[in-house]
């Protein structure tokens, strides 16, 4: 077979690139959720209130930020993959 072998039990499909990028594509949508919960709404339901969560909401900020450099430098190195190896 040209993208699988064949063994006793049936066929085992061998990793490729667009594999990998879509299983860590999940691993970083569940690590945005995660951090989405831990979001909470103000006390009182004032621009105020929003305000003093200010900590809150920079720190998702920079969180997000940063997921989203690792997730784009990410798949900008998977274009030049042509195998999913282990070294990858």
């Amino acid at each position: 077979m040209r993208f699988g072998i064949t063994t006793g039990r049936g066929v085992l499909h061998r990793a490729t690139p667009e594999r990998l990028s879509a299983f860590s594509d999940g691993v970083f949508a569940v690590l945005i959720t995660v951090l989405v919960l831990e979001l909470r709404p103000p006390e009182l339901p004032t621009f105020k209130a929003l305000l003093l969560l200010w900590p809150t909401w920079l720190s998702y900020a920079v969180s997000y930020l940063f997921i989203a450099i690792v997730w784009t430098n990410h798949h900008y190195r998977m274009r030049y993959a042509t195998e999913a190896t282990s070294a990858l």
